[in-house]
């Protein structure tokens, strides 16, 4: 697979991610505030899966630059919650929840797949210059692992390349939102677990907070250990789903 083609599928997966697994996102946030008592979100129309209320132009072009972005915040009403600030940390922990639970249900399609005698057999065909395929169905999922031949290209490789960089970006998108920074879900999250203080100071530097954000988003300084924690839950994921090929008779 050239670099065009490369690119071409990123661009095309990153958008299914704004139309489809932000919405997932926000819908999560306002579920989780419905649950515990709050229906500002609901009546807000936020609590629809539709991506038009959810979408945040300028996090979705985040998301297709750097692969970490946002859509529009989910109004609350701390007043409306039992415990105000544990369901404010609750629900904003159950968008990050969200992205976790997707990148699973992806992962585990991607092993059924991978395991499969039908895919094993065309695969085999077209990769016989690995020598042995058990040595390349094995390979952990990784970033390397998207570096695709075009002449081993079917349809087959095409929706494993999908899932693949899917469950990649959700898990991006939910290890980026635990960040403990101002405003993403980490900060509600952290506010559990700190004191009002605290939270009077982040009040009052919330715009240089909200800068230093967007001036370390855009210089990728957090690609790294975003990354690095990506990859170590990623090797959880294969680990905990290798009962699949077991179960296939791999």
């Amino acid at each position: 697979m050239n670099l065009d083609t490369n690119t071409l599928l990123e661009i095309f997966t990153k958008v299914i991610i704004i139309f489809l697994i932000l919405p997932i996102h926000e819908y999560a946030h306002a579920w989780a505030a419905h649950k515990l008592g709050d229906d500002t979100a609901a009546y807000s129309g936020r609590l629809t899966m539709n991506p038009l209320a959810h979408v945040d132009i300028l996090g979705a072009l985040c998301l297709l630059i750097s692969g970490f972005g946002w859509a529009k915040p989910v109004p609350i009403n701390p007043l409306k919650f039992k415990k105000q600030r544990l369901g404010i940390a609750l629900t904003a922990a159950a968008g990050p929840a969200s992205n976790f639970l997707v990148a699973l249900i992806a992962f585990i399609g991607y092993r059924f797949i991978v395991a499969s005698e039908f895919f094993r057999d065309g695969i085999a065909i077209l990769y016989t210059q690995y020598g042995n395929i058990d040595e390349f169905l094995n390979i952990p999922l990784n970033a390397s692992s998207l570096e695709m031949s075009a002449n081993g290209m079917n349809y087959m490789f095409f929706i494993l390349y999908i899932l693949e960089y899917f469950i990649i970006i959700n898990i991006g998108l939910a290890i980026f939102n635990l960040i403990p920074i101002p405003p993403l879900d980490g900060s509600k999250i952290l506010s559990y677990f700190t004191s009002y203080k605290i939270d009077r100071w982040i009040e009052k530097n919330y715009m240089i907070i909200n800068i230093v954000f967007l001036f370390v988003i855009a210089s990728r300084i957090l690609s790294v250990p975003l990354g690095l924690v990506r990859n170590v839950i990623i090797k959880f994921l294969w680990f905990i789903t290798g009962f699949i090929p077991e179960l296939m008779g791999v």
